[in-house]
């Protein structure tokens, strides 16, 4: 009996673990994140009119026959099954942002973690072409993200201090992440936006 009882808690206890959040490369320590957030330019955006997604050519090849889309659905998914063109037949994705978890991928949005219009009005107006292409598609960096896809799209290209993901446990990675891209593509924040990062740091 003690044995039965044993096994079935065990069992509950398995099921109740919740998935691992995704963890894509590069995300700082929290100290590291506070130190390059006090080193970036801090300046009010500049939006010339001129923004056009069509200018940061994305989901570019990143391996084989898979473009950054399916190559970040198959690192942040779980058993996730591929064709023979890298789309995602069958898997498990759990959005951190919003603690929701999906069976396919069409539920599933590739977020940037810094949208390409804040990019765009942060600095990236003056980068070629080659430069934005690398930013949209950046894999080796805390970039892009397999989230909730209306999530996603509720996020848009809005900066921390105007949207914040709904679970707030990780605004702490949330914060580090969109300092680290901030800090290494040389891109300046708003004053507004530097005070929602460091709530947010501190949270850690």
């Amino acid at each position: 009996m003690k044995s039965f009882i044993l096994g079935s808690l065990l069992a509950v206890a398995v099921s109740a673990i919740p998935m691992p959040a995704p963890s894509p490369p590069g995300i700082p320590s929290a100290t590291a994140a506070k130190s390059q957030l006090s080193s970036l330019t801090v300046k009010a955006s500049y939006d010339d009119g001129n923004y056009s997604r069509a200018k940061f050519p994305h989901w570019q090849t990143a391996s084989g026959t898979c473009d950054t889309r399916e190559y970040v659905l198959k690192r942040d998914g779980t058993n996730v099954v591929t064709n023979s063109a890298c789309s995602a037949t069958s898997g498990t994705w759990f959005s951190p942002y919003d603690g929701a978890t999906w069976t396919a991928a069409s539920d599933v949005d590739i977020d940037h973690m810094v949208p390409l219009k804040n990019a765009w009005i942060s600095g990236a107006n003056t980068w070629s072409t080659a430069k934005r292409t690398q930013f949209a598609n950046d894999i080796d960096i805390p970039q892009l993200w397999a989230v909730t896809d209306n999530v996603n799209q509720s996020k848009s290209d809005k900066s921390p201090d105007a949207w914040k993901p709904p679970v707030t446990s990780f605004y702490c990675t949330y914060a580090k992440s969109w300092v680290y891209v901030k800090y290494a593509y040389t891109l300046s924040i708003t004053s507004a936006e530097k005070s929602a990062l460091t709530s947010m740091l501190n949270t850690c």
